[in-house]
């Protein structure tokens, strides 16, 4: 395994490796409320040692500020990272296209995409999709796991709720308008119903930024149906692979997970769909004061150990056989083929 790890960090280290979805403008913006700031290196350690050039950067807000702060905090999220990008502007970039991406890892800078996770900062009015646009947001997920203006979310495990729906006529309009400006729209986190919704309105390629396989966790209703997968693949989209031990296995509890276990879900889907559909979307929570166990009845942790542990999850994978250009589509090459037909 030394040699094959050796080739994982060599790999990781010539690749664009990017993680299309990390909380971290959540993390900067609650560390700025408690008094900190230029927290950038803190960060920085773990992306340069598992070889990360590029992030996307969720929108995420945490249920305790909706309804009334929902805007404000999105706000606040983006502020922090642009004051983040001004201290250390030599080393971190918020980026609006795939060019820009490319541009900033070239130039030894970790490139950032923001994208929502859940439409709640525009309430129930559309126009302020564009100015959020203007901001630098390119990534469009409709909802988190509750419901929203736009859609309906899928939880992490069974509530007490009336009927389900899919999208709502504004989330229909979400989808067009994003479609419209140039936003790859971001299904992790819908319903089933919400889902099959934006697959007949969508036009463009779809990326489900961190949801792995439910034929693997039936328990788990986050992760995608073979079904689900297949449809993501005839757009032409991704799957992040989230690193969340409730989604890996249903015995997370039970057994301590690593990454071989999350292999399982990238093999699950090569063998559906090819590997060509998978990315990273690990979705790490662990080191977050406020966001550990995401409702699970038990608690979770991440079965890949942060940023720094990709060349092992790399490793994993060559050792499975995949080729060194699948590896390197998994790191980020996938991802950016999605970013490159998307994004204007």
């Amino acid at each position: 395994m030394t040699e094959t790890l050796q080739a994982a960090e060599r790999l990781t280290c010539e690749s664009l490796v990017i993680d299309v979805h990390y909380d971290l403008g959540m993390d900067l913006c609650d560390r700025y409320d408690r008094g900190e700031s230029r927290i950038w290196p803190e960060y920085e350690s773990s992306f340069s040692a598992g070889g990360l050039k590029g992030l996307v950067s969720s929108l995420f807000l945490h249920s305790y500020f909706l309804p009334e702060m929902a805007l404000r905090k999105a706000l606040d999220q983006i502020a922090c990272l642009l004051k983040e990008q001004e201290a250390f502007k030599e080393r971190v970039s918020i980026c609006r296209s795939a060019s820009e991406l490319e541009e900033a890892a070239a130039e030894g800078r970790t490139g950032i995409l923001l994208s929502f996770e859940g439409v709640e900062p525009l309430g129930n009015d559309l126009s302020l999709l564009r100015v959020f646009y203007e901001l630098g947001v390119r990534g469009v997920g409709l909802a988190w796991s509750r419901r929203n203006e736009a859609a309906d979310g899928c939880h992490f495990a069974p509530k007490r709720e009336g009927r389900k729906g899919g999208l709502t006529p504004f989330g229909v309009q979400v989808v067009e308008e994003a479609e419209r400006l140039g936003m790859w729209i971001d299904v992790s986190h819908l319903n089933d119903e919400g889902f099959w919704d934006v697959a007949a309105i969508a036009r463009g390629p779809l990326i489900a930024s961190h949801s792995n396989c439910r034929a693997l966790v039936p328990g788990m209703m986050r992760n995608l149906t073979d079904d689900q997968i297949v449809a993501i693949a005839k757009t032409g989209g991704v799957i992040g692979m989230n690193s969340c031990s409730a989604f890996v296995k249903p015995d997370h509890d039970r057994r301590r997970l690593g990454p071989e276990d999350l292999a399982d879900h990238v093999d699950h889907i090569a063998k559906l769909v090819g590997s060509q559909h998978v990315c990273l979307g690990f979705d790490f929570c662990n080191g977050f004061k406020d966001y550990l166990t995401m409702g699970c009845s038990v608690p979770t942790y991440d079965v890949v150990a942060g940023h720094r542990e990709i060349p092992a999850f790399a490793a994993v994978l060559l050792q499975r056989g995949y080729s060194e250009d699948e590896v390197r589509g998994i790191l980020g090459g996938n991802a950016m083929r999605v970013f490159k037909k998307v994004l204007a």
